[in-house]
């Protein structure tokens, strides 16, 4: 034994590797390993020399074992070292700069419009994207047979045959908010609705999914006036200077009397500048809430009476950012959402200044 002792205690000192170092185990402790075959030995010899080699064939394989365990751990702690030799880090070195994203035109010109009017004591209101017929047309004031109902300019849903209820509609503005929130609030009242609508139309000026946003304002002594101070004010915020407005007589049949709104601008150089020069842009409808809407939404028009506005936030922003294609917003191009996307530490705020 002395001699397998040896011979073993020599080799796993001379080993190089873990694989080496497993290779001894096996042919030293393993099953059919030597020491395993001594002690497979005792049976074959008398209690006197089985009670004096077996102590020291345990002995041997505890010393073995012990001497494997030491040898493995050496050798990780010498691979560890020459890791540590070879793989260093400078930790004094600037990080690798990662590309940020960056918050949508759309978006940033929501939070924009939002504050300001939030600033006038307007609060934000939201309702469904798929409404009823009656909310989104009836309760507005909209008639049967008016164009906007027709299936070119709207987009209704599936009903299973034999259901003759009326199909429901991806809105096609968020009026229908409107008339929820007086349902619900009542009058007096003062909220602003964005959100998402739709209609079927596509071209460099239209898509079939936009951003909207319309004012509602109901009291007992709101007129003409009031709307076009709110109206003035908004602009004046939003571009950053002051924004004159002029009023054109127009219908539509939520409001009465009704008016296109437009705002002084001039073009120089293909581009659109507010709030200088002699020429008019239109952005938006607006008028006195029709007493039809407001019994539907549940309120009495023989007492109050109030104003409703409504403006694209798309174009809203294509006017502000000198952006030339509606089209652009929803392309997901990386390239463009870097260009005119804002960085999140550097949005345009009401406190921090709206112009960018």
């Amino acid at each position: 034994m002395d001699d397998l002792r040896d011979k073993y205690i020599g080799l796993i000192a001379d080993a190089a590797d873990e694989a080496a170092i497993e290779d001894l185990r096996v042919q030293a402790v393993g099953k059919k390993g030597e020491v395993a075959l001594k002690m497979r030995e005792l049976g074959k010899m008398t209690p006197e020399e089985r009670q004096i080699m077996g102590p020291k064939l345990n002995a041997l394989k505890d010393e073995i074992n012990s001497a494997l365990s030491a040898k493995k751990a050496a050798l990780a702690d010498a691979a560890l070292e020459e890791r540590l030799r070879t793989e260093w880090l400078d930790v004094t070195l600037p990080g690798r700069g990662r590309r940020q994203g960056t918050i949508h035109p759309i978006s940033q010109v929501t939070e924009e419009v939002t504050a300001i009017f939030a600033d006038m004591g307007f609060a934000v209101a939201e309702g469904p994207q798929i409404e009823t017929d009656w909310y989104n047309f009836d309760a507005l004031n909209i008639p049967g047979h008016h164009p906007a109902r027709a299936e070119m300019d709207t987009f209704y849903t599936h009903r299973a045959e034999g259901d003759n209820r009326p199909p429901h509609v991806l809105r096609t503005h968020t009026s229908p908010v409107q008339i929820r929130s007086m349902e619900k609030q009542g009058a007096p009242i003062r909220i602003i609705c964005p959100g998402r609508v739709y209609r079927a139309d596509y071209d460099q000026t239209h898509t079939p999914m936009f951003h909207q946003i319309e004012g509602l304002a109901i009291d007992k002594d709101i007129s003409m006036a009031n709307l076009k101070w709110v109206l003035e004010e908004f602009f004046t915020a939003f571009f950053g200077t002051e924004v004159k407005t002029r009023f054109r007589s127009s219908h539509f049949p939520f409001v009465e009397p009704g008016a296109e709104v437009d705002i002084q601008c001039k073009w120089e150089n293909g581009s659109v500048k507010v709030g200088e020069g002699d020429d008019w842009l239109e952005v938006l409808g607006s008028g006195m809430v029709h007493p039809h809407v407001l019994k539907a939404g549940g309120i009495d028009p023989d007492e109050y009476q109030g104003f409703a506005f409504g403006i694209g936030i798309d174009r809203l922003a294509m006017l502000k950012y000198g952006i030339p294609d509606l089209r652009a917003f929803f392309d997901s191009d990386l390239r463009w959402l870097r260009h005119y996307g804002f960085a999140s530490l550097d949005q345009p705020t009401l406190h921090g200044g709206l112009v960018r």
